[in-house]
């Protein structure tokens, strides 16, 4: 299970708390001589809570360095990602997020509703600031293509002025 490690003192360039959630944390094992080594792969979703999110992912000897290096890559990897489209605290429009076998179905949601998600898909959801949404999962559950699965089907999230100005017609 997720959790949310704490708000990052730390502010970009445009003075944005970020948030980092981690959703997996995975050891492997290599057999040598004398017994087995192991090392650590860590999944961390970062966010500002205002439509921006990214992810990284780390891996070390130990637990705490495999987070810090995957909150490192993410917060290298939210600069160069644009902005969600977001309507109040939830999406503009139902949208399905492809990635690899894993298929997330989003779906709007009204007022006081939550985040109805499971684990993987929660921590993107949280980290962009959505409040009030519906998902559903197909395919694969594999955290990082959950991960994947839903910042893609965010990215594709457009909202009526959007549509507009793309189109050249007015409302």
């Amino acid at each position: 299970m997720a959790r949310e490690r704490r708000d990052r003192g730390e502010t970009d360039s445009r003075d944005n708390a970020l948030v980092d959630f981690v959703v997996k944390i995975r050891r492997s094992a290599c057999v040598v001589k004398g017994g087995r080594r192991f090392s650590f792969n860590a999944l961390v979703v970062v966010g500002d809570r205002r439509g921006k999110v990214s992810y990284g992912y780390g891996k070390a000897n130990e637990v705490p360095p495999a987070v810090e290096k995957a909150i490192k890559e993410g917060e290298g990897n939210i600069q160069r990602t644009k902005k969600v489209s977001l309507r109040g605290n939830t999406i503009p429009h139902r949208v399905i997020g492809k990635y690899g076998a894993s298929r997330v179905i989003m779906v709007p949601a009204g007022p006081g509703t939550g985040v109805k998600a499971g684990p993987g898909v929660r921590e993107v959801l949280q980290a962009a600031g959505i409040t009030n949404i519906l998902t559903k999962v197909h395919g694969s559950t594999n955290p990082l293509n959950l991960v994947k699965a839903t910042i893609a089907g965010l990215l594709q999230l457009r909202t009526k002025e959007e549509v507009v100005a793309l189109r050249g017609v007015a409302l």
